[in-house]
């Protein structure tokens, strides 16, 4: 049996969620892991757990020079790096109306623009190794558009469009792209890392019934999702799209094919149209 190569991970927003515990099972495996959060207090007992292989290191994903100096501490401390997850990000509830122009900055300062200056800075590393994976966490809601989640739904669109042209953009250097799409997992994500919007009376009724929509939801096992991810690190030819959770693939498929009824109801109209106006030329 082929012994297992050893990788150097560096993981954004490790405090909780997906990122604490791909760090935890990657660390587990014997793999060197540089954990970053905002409190570095939170993620302190994973570098005296195992510390020949992790590295604690305060990060802010929003402060260009602070990616820098993690990016340099990564070097120095491990000599590479092979994955790269982008996993810091929050949430926003509110309709369209509700949210402010500072939530919606703010919403996209995180989840696009943060992802975007850790990946700038770490795609030189990886171009010159030849090599490296890039796994980005969006979410079911990166596909789906979800009433008064709107600006988080927008902040994960866009980041599976830069995912899915950057994955053609890298393959000629031998990186790969992965954008990992959970549905709803049992972490502290619908708590701790959702922001809310003012709520108008005129929405409270909608807010009463996706509340009561989130109660009622089969929540993932993240462990278990978390496995899968490790597992797709592990493939020779990963996925462009990683689809994680009990109620993902059901709800990914009802999207698309309502996406494609819509489509072929539209070519009809084109080609009828078509038809009307070749009979009308002289």
């Amino acid at each position: 049996m082929t012994q297992r190569t050893s990788r150097v991970w560096l993981i954004t927003g490790c405090s909780t969620g997906f990122g604490r515990v791909i760090a935890e099972q990657a660390l587990a495996q014997g793999d060197q892991v540089i954990a970053t959060a905002r409190k570095i207090e939170q993620i302190k007992d994973l570098e005296q757990k195992y510390p020949q292989t992790a590295k604690a290191l305060t990060l802010d994903v929003t402060h260009k020079a602070g990616i820098e100096n993690a990016v340099q501490e990564s070097l120095k401390a491990f000599g590479r790096i092979d994955v790269l997850v982008n996993n810091a990000g929050y949430g926003l509830t509110g309709s369209i109306e509700e949210v402010s122009d500072k939530e919606i900055r703010d919403q996209f300062e995180t989840n696009v623009f943060g992802l975007l200056n850790v990946t700038r800075a770490v795609l030189p590393i990886l171009r010159k190794q030849r090599s490296g994976h890039i796994l980005n966490i969006s979410s079911l809601a990166g596909r789906l558009g979800i009433p008064t989640m709107g600006i988080y739904n927008g902040s994960k669109f866009a980041l599976e469009g830069i995912s899915e042209s950057l994955a053609g953009e890298l393959k000629p250097f031998g990186i790969k792209v992965t954008i990992i799409e959970p549905d709803g997992f049992a972490t502290d994500f619908s708590s701790r890392s959702i922001a809310i919007a003012q709520i108008m009376p005129e929405y409270q009724l909608l807010h009463d019934e996706m509340e009561k929509y989130r109660t009622n939801f089969i929540l993932g096992d993240t462990p278990t999702g978390v496995k899968v991810i490790l597992k797709t690190v592990e493939m020779d030819e990963p996925p462009l799209r990683l689809v994680l959770g009990p109620n993902s693939l059901p709800r990914l498929i009802q999207k698309l094919t309502s996406d494609l009824e819509a489509y072929q109801q539209v070519e009809k109209l084109w080609q009828e149209s078509a038809a009307n106006g070749k009979k009308k030329e002289p």
